[in-house]
């Protein structure tokens, strides 16, 4: 096993055709900056995006590059591509995803099942960690969403997955 992080995530986004999800990532053994192309395989408008984002982020091809990306980022890009599949536009999917991770405050969480009272921690959890943290933490990571400009995307696109070239 290799000491320390080889990859730091610089930013996350979504490309919409293929499905993907794209890392520009600093390698530090090359000091290089590259960009890896991970394709969302068999996700649909009905896709869980918090399974999708598990299983991408534990995905041992992908593993070692998406460290420093939370889950509610990767579940952000997933809810991303789920509305372009579901014909909402990118500020549509945005705003329900903006609520679908905010807390009711009037919800009674006495009524809850162990699985949504779990989300609403994670949801908590998030919020407190959002409003600690600071730009020049260590391991602050953007939460960057990036629409590629058609030409941009239709080159990103083209490239094989494993090719994580230099930019």
């Amino acid at each position: 096993s290799r000491t320390g992080m080889t990859f730091t995530a610089q930013k996350c986004g979504v490309c919409f055709e293929p499905p993907s999800i794209v890392l520009i990532y600093r390698d530090h053994s090359q000091d290089k900056t590259r960009r890896r192309i991970m394709p969302v395989r068999n996700f649909s408008r009905f896709s869980d995006c918090s399974i999708a984002a598990e299983q991408l982020k534990n995905n041992p091809r992908h593993k070692a590059y998406l460290e420093g990306v939370s889950l509610r980022q990767l579940r952000k890009l997933h809810s991303l591509l789920r509305g372009h599949l579901r014909g909402e536009s990118l500020a549509e999917s945005l705003e329900r995803f903006q609520q679908e991770e905010t807390i009711d405050p009037e919800e009674d969480m006495n009524k809850l099942d162990d699985k949504e009272l779990a989300k609403r921690k994670r949801i908590m959890d998030k919020l407190f960690e959002k409003n600690r943290k600071k730009k020049d933490d260590p391991d602050f990571v953007y939460d960057v969403e990036v629409e590629f400009p058609q030409d941009e995307q239709l080159e990103s696109c083209g490239w094989d997955m494993e090719s994580d070239e230099e930019i």
